[in-house]
């Protein structure tokens, strides 16, 4: 029996009456003290609003104190709904009059019936609930958006429940019967290909961490982080047909491409357009794209040199310079944001002391014609232009370098067209003498030059008072050797300087592939194009450049040509250079050499090369006993994985590469020394970062 509860207010137990919203009221009984989340408020006033009141309310006649019926109604079951209804009301999407489908009881205590209903409710299960959300999106053709808004719920939640509705329905009666944890089922959604998922579920090991689920599961993939995502762009990427695989439940920093060779592709096509761009403007005879650096070129290379800037260039940067320093000094101490036009004027400014200050180096027209540059990838994505190089079959040096070049083969001296230079015999130091020839005594000194054992002894004794001076004159002493040094650095194929000092460096690419690609590499070579674009066109030049650079400048330099010299490499079966490696270390103490600025323990880097004990060595020391246990059984691949990441920022090194504090250091200045693991180890035992489950 339905009814009306205004036309009948005493309605009999188990009648279903329609009560307007505002005569209803939560009843004191409500066993539910504890608020509705504004959630769950919000979900249900969706549901009424899409697919109108499915469950009535439970309610009885309110009564004053002498028994009498007031005229309202306490709500025993289904407070939820009203409170979601009200919250429609607010929303101006029904009147506080809307008619609420209800059921009399006044037999049953309140109390009891609004515990029952929750107690003996059981819930769906997540798996139900994921499968019939995708059933949703399948059968009814609704979207993420649509749905969220039926069910009260972001569509964010809808996508991730959608997401989980996608995974193999083998892994999902897995996940029904408790054989997989709902964060371990977020992980294999990751990708909706169901036989891939099945393929690494079935490869796992007791060990089932997040982390190598999602590892395997993307194995074949690219990490958006990866420098050929970032260059080429998720855009350009999807718009050539490539899919991106996006992790709704972790951070995953952009997903991870699907298709890698495409990727690569898209990589060097672009790298090609750069290319030919640059060539294009430039002018160079050829250009080579490379997705990673060719170290093995073998080709010379030349840098650009200092050049005078022309009158108008000059007048324009004067100009620019004076109109910048003007317009800071007058919004210098201003309190308001800087207008438009005023900032626009900077950039406008700044922009062409930029352009100017490019054109005061450039490299010679010559090397430009014979020359050609690599356009790579970097290890930050980005293009990585490198010019001025010189292919061996365009390298012929000019009639004067060619003439004035020498280099000395099996002990034989080749001057620069390969013919042997025959300056004489040799004594029995080695030395070479000029064959001494019979004087004419009666042939006349006019234009007779001096004899070559005459010369070699004025100059021995010249070479003598050289050495003494020099010794006795220390300043000059280092312009000298940085003169050497700098003459066979950034000059080739001449002998511009006396001092017998032959400056040699190892070539570290031949010994550590892509070393020169780290950041450490391009600070180096970024220090040394800049010295090689100042040094001057003439070698004959030098020692004016050198002479005349200010102290700082000087030691500068002469660092710098010296730094290139530095081998510190140990090689395989290496025995007569134990001394040298012993200097090495003594070099990095007295320079303060902090290799956490440079390395870090990765697997690539280290523990994918070392043993088990060598990695488990590695936690113990810089996290503790109880770190090491914990990882203690798992395999090779996953331990060295593990690791990486408990090390990450704790500045451990193995000892190879550690510096070995100075005698004089005392104990509050040693924390660029030494190890870590008696800094890091005892406020990592009990941190929650450095646990890991084994199970």
């Amino acid at each position: 029996m339905t009814t009306t509860a205004n036309n009948n207010p005493t309605a009999e137990n188990g009648t279903t009456v329609f009560i307007p919203l505002n005569k209803l009221k939560k009843h004191p009984k409500n066993a539910r003290k504890t608020p509705h989340s504004d959630a769950s408020i919000e979900a249900k006033a969706a549901s009424i609003a899409a697919k109108g009141m499915l469950q009535n309310l439970v309610v009885e006649p309110e009564r004053d104190s002498e028994g009498e019926p007031t005229g309202l109604y306490l709500v025993s079951v289904g407070e939820g709904r009203r409170l979601a209804q009200l919250l429609r009301v607010k929303r101006k999407e029904i009147k506080k009059t809307e008619p609420i489908r209800c059921v009399i009881d006044t037999a049953n205590d309140a109390a009891e019936i609004s515990l029952d209903e929750n107690v003996t409710r059981e819930n769906l299960s997540p798996a139900d609930e994921f499968e019939r959300f995708r059933e949703l999106s399948e059968n009814r053709g609704w979207g993420a958006e649509e749905i969220a808004a039926r069910f009260g719920v972001t569509a964010h939640v809808v996508k991730q429940r959608l997401r989980l509705g996608a995974v193999s329905p083998k892994l999902m009666q897995v996940y029904r019967d408790g054989g997989l944890s709902l964060d371990q089922l977020m992980a294999f959604a990751i990708t909706e290909d169901h036989a891939r998922q099945e393929q690494v579920y079935d490869n796992l090991s007791y060990n089932r961490e997040l982390w190598i689920i999602r590892r395997d599961l993307t194995k074949t993939n690219v990490a958006a982080t990866d420098r050929r995502a970032t260059f080429v762009g998720a855009q350009a990427y999807t718009e050539a047909g490539g899919t991106i695989i996006r992790d709704l439940f972790t951070e995953d920093r952009g997903g991870f491409y699907e298709d890698a060779a495409l990727l690569d592709r898209l990589v060097i096509d672009k790298l090609e357009r750069i290319a030919a761009e640059i060539q294009e403007a430039e002018g160079w005879k050829w250009v080579s794209v490379h997705m990673d650096y060719p170290h093995a070129h073998g080709m010379r290379r030349t840098y650009p040199r200092s050049v005078e800037l022309s009158e108008e260039d000059a007048a324009a940067y004067d100009a620019a310079q004076e109109e910048l320093e003007r317009l800071s000094a007058e919004w210098e101490d201003a309190d308001v944001d800087l207008p438009p036009e005023t900032v626009a004027r900077f950039a406008e400014l700044e922009a062409e002391i930029e352009r100017i200050d490019a054109t005061r180096h450039a490299y010679d027209v010559q090397e430009i014609m014979r020359g050609g540059m690599f356009v790579v990838l970097s290890h930050d994505g980005e293009a990585r232009i490198e010019r001025g190089f010189i292919r061996p079959e365009d390298d012929a040096p000019g009639p004067e370098e060619a003439q004035n070049s020498e280099t000395v083969i099996d002990g034989v001296r080749v001057n620069g067209d390969g013919e042997i230079i025959e300056d004489g015999e040799q004594d029995e130091d080695s030395d070479h003498v000029a064959t001494l020839e019979p004087e004419d005594e009666d042939a006349g000194d006019d234009g007779k030059p001096l004899s070559d054992a005459l010369i070699r002894d004025l100059t021995v004794d010249r070479t003598l008072a050289l050495r003494l001076a020099l010794g006795e004159q220390p300043d000059m002493a280092v312009i000298a050797v940085t003169h050497t040094l700098a003459a066979q650095t950034f000059y080739r194929g001449v002998d511009a300087h006396c001092h017998e000092i032959r400056p040699t460096s190892n070539h570290l690419a031949a010994h550590a592939d892509g070393i020169e690609d780290t950041a450490a590499a391009k600070t180096l070579a970024d220090r040394h194009a800049g010295w090689a674009s100042d040094m001057p066109r003439d070698v004959a030049d030098l020692w004016s450049f050198v002479a005349g650079l200010d102290h700082a400048s000087l030691m500068a330099l002469f660092a710098h040509c010296a730094s290139l010299t530095v081998n510190a490499v140990k090689l395989p079966r290496e025995t007569n250079r134990r001394r040298a490696h012993e200097t090495a270390g003594k070099l990095a103490t007295a320079v303060s050499l902090d290799m956490t600025a440079h390395w870090t323990p990765t697997v690539r880097a280290y523990l994918g090369r070392v043993t088990k004990a060598h990695i488990l060595a590695a936690v113990r020391e810089a996290l503790g006993d109880q770190a090491a246990e914990r990882i203690a059984d798992l395999k090779k691949q996953a331990m060295a994985e593990t690791a990486e990441q408990l090390l990450a920022g704790t500045g451990w090194l193995p000892p190879v590469l550690r510096t070995e504090r100075p005698a004089w250091l005392t104990d509050d200045e040693s924390d660029a020394f030494g190890t870590v693991a008696d800094v890091i180890a005892p406020q990592a035992q009990n941190d929650d970062r450095f646990t890991v489950a084994a199970e």
